[in-house]
């Protein structure tokens, strides 16, 4: 349990910081892409006697370099290459578990959705690792990454090789991913991406706050939905994002500056 409850605090900051950057860049679906492309990455690694990890990095990497070769080659609307990316990259992944000898070894049930009450180790120090590179990264990095993600044009004319902040990004995107791998699982993964950032979007206004209050906010979402998981007997992931959806819902109506109940336009219709 003690394990549990230190990865779900380690994934409720990595996730706010993360997803952060992926809400004001507007490349949330480019996050979900990801976390289905990483399937095509874990049969080649089984094959390999490669960890999973490595194999959904890899995989993870590639499907943003792929589109963005196709972005900067073609005329093609950018969600329809994404949707194309990430069904292809998961039929390879669930064509190679069926081909590749010792594939069909992996738990897909396990992959897709998590268990973070089944930690380890090894889990819980790969999430640490991953956690305290992004962090540094962040701090080291944190003006040019604000200038980049606010103006990527003005900071490509400025000198920055933007080319490399956005692969910077799709790695830590990657990175966050397979560290999600058995908290919440692949297809739930974006809820805690999204939820804790998106949150306090609608709580506060600077950046750097919207990291440090959807952290805390993750953590809370990871916690809360762990014990929930324990004590109903429900899937953990799936309780996780429960309660970060439920923390979202309460600031979309209750926010001093942006919740629908609280806006003065909203309370004169009312009163009237």
């Amino acid at each position: 349990m003690r394990n549990a409850l230190i990865m779900g605090i380690l994934m409720g900051i990595l996730c706010a910081v993360v997803g952060s950057y992926m809400i004001v860049q507007q490349m949330s679906m480019m996050g979900d892409m990801i976390a289905h492309s990483i399937m095509a990455g874990l049969p080649i690694a089984v094959f390999l006697r490669w960890p999973l990890s490595v194999g959904a990095l890899l995989a993870g990497v590639v499907s943003a370099v792929v589109l963005s070769g196709i972005e900067s080659q073609s005329r093609l609307k950018l969600d329809g290459v994404m949707a194309l990316i990430f069904s292809s990259f998961l039929a390879i992944g669930t064509t190679l578990v069926t081909v590749l000898p010792g594939a069909n070894r992996i738990d897909v049930i396990h992959i897709l959705f998590g268990d973070i009450l089944g930690v380890n180790q090894g889990d819980l120090k790969l999430t640490f690792a991953i956690t305290l590179i992004i962090l540094i990264c962040v701090w080291l990095f944190y003006k040019e990454l604000l200038f980049y993600t606010f103006d990527p044009i003005g900071a490509q004319a400025g000198g920055m090789r933007v080319r490399w902040y956005y692969l910077g990004m799709v790695t830590a995107i990657s990175l966050t991913v397979v560290a999600s791998l058995q908290t919440v699982g692949v297809l739930l993964v974006m809820g805690m991406l999204v939820a804790p950032g998106i949150t306090a979007y609608l709580l506060v206004k600077e950046l750097h706050q919207m990291m440090i209050v959807g952290g805390c906010l993750g953590a809370f979402a990871s916690i809360a939905g762990m014990y929930l998981s324990y004590y109903l007997d429900i899937p953990s992931g799936s309780a996780i994002v429960l309660v970060a959806f439920g923390l979202f819902l309460l600031a979309f109506l209750f926010s001093p500056s942006q919740g629908i109940l609280t806006q003065s336009k909203f309370v004169k219709d009312i009163n009237q």
